[in-house]
């Protein structure tokens, strides 16, 4: 473990929360968890306030609070040396890459979806997240707390696409994403070969939700996904495990079940970022897309924008050869369209 343990706020309802603890257990990073939903007091406010909150020196050696999981796990890679959750192949890399976007960008419509769309989810979530905020309630405050909370939340739905259009398409999609992660998980321990890659633990802090909590997916889950679930409760703690270079899967040579997900990754993800980053350059307040084939329409959403232009510069960056790769890897799946040919 690293000397000095690193200092976060979180929850343990927070998908992103729960990525980074896995990542943190993993790769034997020390660490002093908080469980609040309101900060730590003496410590910065992150704006806008998310959730895990690690407090670190910022560039002038002052503390920060910083949320960001996908920059902070690229940051922690720098910090601390071994058991690394990005490969050192620059193309498999990639691919890793996008499926941990599609984790946290996508599984994320689906956790929220199920959670504040049924009533029975809706009645579980309200409760016992409303017992997060770190402090003892007595049962009528316990009720407002909730109330309070589902209120707040039920809302948001409109800012990951959930609505009665799109619900269906949100359904359709996680079913196939359990069916693909369960074919691929009958060969593999993870979506990146023998050990876990920055995708596993962003699918896997959805999946903790999804396939732990909320009663909807869960019993979904449950039915079609036995060694997904498993997979989940076993990702929380590897701190057992001992990887090797040897572990990671062949970008050149990808198995069938994970260019399966990559197709889901195609076919659910791939339009809408398309969709919602022409929205935002055209100062859309709307996002209107065809999603496998199904009408599509939600709020534009200015970070998902970021996303695909991260994702696009660092396609660019590679070099010849590992795009080639990433390029033949991503051919038929859909992921392609987010990667057009540089003109000449």
């Amino acid at each position: 473990m690293t000397p000095t343990p690193l200092r976060l706020n979180g929850v343990a309802g927070s998908p992103y929360t729960r990525k980074m603890l896995a990542l943190l257990r993993y790769r034997h990073i020390a660490y002093r968890l908080v469980h609040s939903a309101a900060g730590i007091p003496g410590l910065p406010v992150s704006r806008p306030h998310l959730l895990p909150t690690f407090y670190l020196p910022g560039a002038d050696g002052a503390i920060a609070a910083v949320t960001d999981s996908t920059p902070l796990i690229r940051r922690f890679e720098r910090d601390f040396n071994g058991r690394a959750a990005i490969p050192a192949d620059p193309a498999l890399a990639f691919i890793d890459a996008l499926l941990e976007d599609f984790g946290d960008e996508w599984l994320t419509k689906a956790m929220f979806h199920y959670r504040w769309t049924y009533a029975a989810d809706v009645r579980k979530a309200e409760r016992i997240l409303a017992c997060w905020r770190g402090e003892p309630q007595d049962d009528p405050t316990l009720a407002a707390t909730a109330a309070q909370v589902s209120s707040r939340q039920v809302p948001r739905l409109r800012y990951v696409g959930s609505n009665p259009t799109t619900g269906p398409v949100i359904e359709a999609g996680y079913r196939r994403v359990l069916d693909a992660m369960e074919d691929h998980l009958r060969t593999h321990r993870f979506l990146m070969g023998g050990r876990p890659g920055a995708s596993d633990f962003a699918v896997y802090g959805q999946l903790t939700q999804l396939t732990q909590f909320d009663p909807t997916p869960m019993a979904l889950a449950t039915e079609i996904a036995p060694r997904v679930c498993a997979w989940v409760l076993m990702v929380e703690d590897l701190s057992g495990l001992d990887p090797t270079e040897g572990d990671w899967l062949d970008a050149s040579h990808l198995p069938d079940s994970l260019l399966r997900l990559l197709q889901e990754v195609g076919r659910l993800y791939a339009p809408l970022l398309l969709a919602n980053a022409r929205a935002i350059e055209a100062g859309a307040a709307e996002v209107q897309a065809s999603v496998d084939g199904q009408p599509w329409v939600q709020q534009a959403f200015a970070y998902q924008a970021k996303c695909l232009a991260w994702l696009a510069r660092d396609h660019q960056a590679l070099d010849a050869g590992a795009r080639a790769t990433v390029d033949a890897a991503l051919a038929g799946t859909g992921c392609e369209a987010l990667f057009p040919a540089a003109p000449g």
